[in-house]
């Protein structure tokens, strides 16, 4: 199962650098949760798909356009996929380039529980891994 939920985030980042919320909702567990970054200006946690895909548009919308681009091999760990990426934004006052480390965890295909890391040692240690 661990290989098709590297298949199901490779396909997610996809969707979303193709505009597809549909399809992005259509990824998420309706219970899922999500934790933004340490310092992140609207901390949460997020609960629930509707406050999930709020936070994901607002956070989208500062921008005309917006990417996610992976650095990293995405790593199968098991029910989590951990993947180092840089979000791209353009337009509307200075581009962005924000670095990340993303932990997914999916259960039957979906995303339940989301994480970012500013620190990738510290998303690796979520699965007991180091650099």
């Amino acid at each position: 199962m661990s290989q098709e939920n590297v298949e199901t985030m490779r396909t997610g980042i996809d969707r979303w650098n193709a505009g597809d919320m549909a399809a992005v909702r259509e990824a998420l567990d309706a219970e899922i949760i999500m934790r933004t970054p340490e310092g992140w200006p609207e901390p949460g946690p997020y609960v629930g798909r509707e406050a999930v895909l709020r936070q994901l548009e607002q956070n989208r919308a500062t921008w005309d356009t917006d990417t996610f681009e992976p650095i990293s091999n995405f790593i199968d760990g098991a029910d989590r996929v951990v993947v180092r990426m840089i979000w791209h934004g353009a337009g509307r006052g200075p581009d962005s380039d924000m670095e990340f480390t993303h932990v997914y965890t999916l259960r039957k295909g979906k995303i339940v529980f989301i994480e970012y890391f500013w620190d990738h040692a510290e998303a690796l240690e979520t699965l007991g891994l180091s650099e």
